[in-house]
C-alpha cells in the first residue's frame, strides 16, 4: 500500500478509510486492502449483511449500487492474466462483436488456476509475456491488463486455427484502417515471436 496514501487517511475512522478507499476505487474494496490498513475483514461482513457492499469475488466487493464490471473483477482476482486476441481487440474498437462470458486470455505455460477454466486461454513462454502489455478501460472505465494492438493483431494470426477467419480478417482490416498503428511496432514484435514472415504476408493481403 502507498505510505503516501495511509498518511491521508490519518485521524479517519476505519468506516470513513473504507468509503473513501471506495470512492477511489470505483465502488470496489478488497479484503487486502483493509489488510495494509490493519482494519478488520469484520467490517466486510457487517456491510454486506446490511446490503451496503456485495461480495463479487473472494476477497472482492463491490457498492451495491454499482454494476459488476466482469473483465475488472477477473483482472484483480488472478492478476497474471492478460487480456488477449479478441477480447483485447474489443476494447481497441477492432473486433466484430462483444466477447461473451468467455475471454481471450494469455498466461505464462505454468500458470494455473481453476477460475480460468470457463475462458479461452493462451498459454505461452516467459519470454513473449510482457510483449506489448499496456493498460486500456473496460467499457464501465476501469483500468485492466491487456495486449497492444500490434500484439493482438501478431497472436491472432498466430492462433488462426484457434479463431474464426473472418473476425481474424474484419480485425486486420480495421487495424490498417487506423491511423494511430504502428506497423514498423507489429513487424518488430512479429520478429521477436518469430512469425514474421507469416504476419507480414497475411496483412500485405489485407491491403490489397
Amino acid at each position: 500500500m502507498n505510505m503516501m496514501m495511509k498518511k491521508n487517511f490519518i485521524n479517519e475512522s476505519n468506516m470513513e478509510i473504507i468509503q473513501k478507499l471506495m470512492k477511489i476505487n470505483k465502488g470496489y474494496i478488497t479484503a487486502q486492502e483493509l489488510k495494509d490498513f490493519g482494519i478488520s475483514r469484520n467490517y466486510l461482513s457487517t456491510m454486506t449483511k446490511k446490503k451496503v457492499i456485495e461480495k463479487v469475488a473472494r476477497g472482492i466487493y463491490i457498492d451495491s449500487k454499482k454494476i459488476k464490471d466482469v473483465y475488472y473483477v477477473l483482472s484483480i482476482s488472478t492478476p497474471k492474466i492478460i487480456y488477449s486476441h479478441m477480447t483485447a481487440l474489443y476494447f481497441h474498437n477492432l473486433s466484430i462483436k462483444a466477447p461473451d462470458s468467455s475471454f481471450d486470455i494469455t498466461v505464462t505455460q505454468k500458470y494455473n488456476n481453476p477460475k480460468l477454466k470457463k475462458h479461452n486461454v493462451f498459454y505461452i513462454d516467459d519470454k513473449y509475456y510482457d510483449i506489448g502489455i499496456t493498460k486500456v478501460e473496460t467499457p464501465q472505465g476501469n483500468k485492466v491488463k491487456a495486449y497492444d494492438m500490434e500484439r493482438c493483431i501478431c497472436d491472432i494470426i498466430r492462433s488462426k486455427k484457434r479463431m474464426d477467419i473472418e473476425h481474424i480478417k474484419f480485425a486486420v482490416r480495421e487495424y490498417l484502417k487506423r491511423k494511430d498503428k504502428d506497423l514498423i511496432k507489429l513487424s518488430k514484435y512479429a520478429d521477436m515471436l518469430g512469425i514474421k514472415e507469416e504476419v507480414m504476408n497475411f496483412v500485405s493481403i489485407m491491403y490489397e
